[in-house]
């Protein structure tokens, strides 16, 4: 950082399980992100945390895979309205994001340009290390709070703080407890409380 340069402080957030709930697809016998506006369905208290994090002069990214068109389930168009809805949501509640990152790819995928290993599917850290760069952030004053393991350890790939979501959903059933997180939370509400009692 250069002499003068002020070093901003994030909460990095995923989206699905955390934001919004998971949706069960019996075509597929998952839970899984919504594929379409229709289904995006806010977690109560959501837009209060987030309003909370905003007033204490977090900047707000949301960092989330997003696999479901790489595998032939939905358009990327439809993938793309769920996020407009979201973010339409947010605005109206005066609520904004500085960024919002995406990975649209997955090894396994059937869409031949998104069937990849990339560096910014998580735990991969290519849109931590841009969020960083660009918007000149304290990485070690600023956290990641996801329901995956894969949300932990690219928050700590990163130096962040990390809070693992436990919220009951069956989506992150086995995809939950093999990391260390420096915290545990309940929802996200729960997890904005530990972020402002520990504030730096």
């Amino acid at each position: 950082m250069g002499v003068g340069t002020i070093e901003h402080e994030a909460v990095f957030l995923d989206r699905d399980g955390v934001i919004n709930r998971n949706v069960f697809y019996p075509s597929t016998g998952e839970w899984e992100s919504p594929r379409k506006p229709e289904d995006l369905e806010l977690i109560p208290g959501v837009l209060e945390s987030l309003w909370k994090l905003q007033q204490h002069g977090y900047l707000l990214f949301l960092v989330s895979n997003q696999p479901s068109h790489a595998k032939g389930k939905a358009s990327l168009e439809s993938i793309k309205s769920t996020h407009d809805k979201l973010h339409s949501i947010l605005r109206e509640n005066s609520i904004c994001f500085a960024d919002y990152f995406y990975c649209y790819h997955h090894p396994k995928g059937v869409v031949p340009d998104l069937a990849v290993s990339c560096t910014c599917r998580k735990p991969g850290t290519s849109f931590l290390e841009e969020a960083k760069k660009k918007y000149s952030l304290n990485m070690s004053s600023s956290w990641m709070t996801g329901d995956r393991d894969s949300d932990i350890i690219c928050g700590q790939k990163m130096g962040l703080r990390t809070i693992l979501i436990r919220s009951g959903e069956e989506s992150n059933s086995g995809r939950a407890g093999k990391s260390a997180p420096d915290f545990e939370a309940g929802s996200l509400a729960e997890a904005v409380s530990i972020i402002i009692r520990n504030s730096r």
